[in-house]
């Protein structure tokens, strides 16, 4: 048997794939079992995509009609703040009830202390810097609106206490608790401001100044609850008493330099039609302090 003919035959049939692969080399390509088409995905989605949301942005920014309606809404927005914050300030002062709640701990406690007990304070002027009235917290005989507040509230809730106790609670006539005490409270107000426009009184006291010092009774108020539901209609009636000559002589020392300054300045003393009339007034807001106080509370103790 001839090995070497076998042996070049083997030679002729395995060329043809070495062929093959030198080809491969040959040409400088790595060979890839698959075809990258990451690369052209992208691109065409580059191309499709993001061409039109770049120029409908740009379009966007550089239309001029967008550009003004844009300016007249942010201009029309702000003359709208502008016109809501002045009829807002003046028909609710929001710089003014800033300074009735500037309290702080102690002077809510030495308050509360000359209401109960004014008999022994001596000084009743408020204090000014620079013609302008200093803050409550630093002042006690300043007004403000954070007992008036919170001392409606409590009485409230004590009344609803009160009528719990005695088995005649329901949400309506505690609602209508409220509703009363808050609807005399307006009519003492009004009243007020009518008498001293009848009477012509110059005086720096404003609506929020006689909202507070008729607001101070509800102190009075809930201390004589408080005593008739410990103590029965003889506490009731003994701590009602006393808080009611204590608020009168708050009212009376604390208006007097109010509704009398006119007068004082003038050089007026206690005689004279006009300065009578004053003295009246000042009295009669300060005697119906207790009345209502009697009032709004007699019902609440059995």
């Amino acid at each position: 048997m001839d090995y070497s003919n076998q042996s070049g035959f083997r030679q002729r049939k395995l060329q043809p794939k070495v062929r093959m692969r030198g080809s491969a080399v040959d040409s400088g390509e790595p060979s890839q079992l698959f075809d990258d088409t990451s690369a052209g995905h992208n691109a065409g989605h580059s191309g499709v995509d993001k061409g039109p949301m770049v120029y409908a942005g740009q379009s966007l920014l550089s239309d001029p009609v967008s550009n003004l309606a844009m300016a007249y809404g942010s201009s029309l927005a702000s003359q709208g703040k502008e016109m809501m914050d002045k009829n807002l300030d003046r028909f609710i002062p929001i710089s003014k009830l800033k300074y009735y709640f500037a309290v702080d701990t102690v002077y809510v406690g030495k308050k509360l202390g000359l209401l109960v007990f004014p008999y022994m304070h001596e000084n009743w002027e408020v204090s000014y810097q620079q013609d302008t009235p200093v803050a409550p917290r630093f002042d006690v005989n300043a007004p403000d609106l954070y007992i008036p507040a919170m001392a409606f509230i409590t009485y409230i809730l004590v009344a609803g206490l009160a009528l719990g106790t005695q088995n005649r609670f329901s949400p309506e006539i505690l609602g209508m608790q409220a509703s009363s005490a808050l609807v005399w409270l307006i009519i003492e107000v009004l009243a007020v401001l009518l008498s001293l426009y009848l009477v012509t009184v110059n005086t720096d006291l404003t609506t929020i100044d006689l909202v507070a010092f008729s607001g101070y009774k509800y102190v009075g108020m809930i201390v004589g609850v408080l005593a008739g539901l410990l103590f029965g209609k003889m506490g009731y009636y003994l701590t009602l008493l006393w808080c009611c000559a204590s608020i009168f002589v708050f009212m009376i020392r604390t208006l007097r330099l109010k509704i009398l300054s006119e007068a004082a300045a003038e050089g007026v003393l206690v005689r004279g039609a006009k300065n009578q009339l004053r003295m009246y007034l000042t009295m009669a807001i300060a005697a119906a302090q207790p009345v209502f106080m009697y009032w709004l509370t007699f019902h609440l103790v059995r």
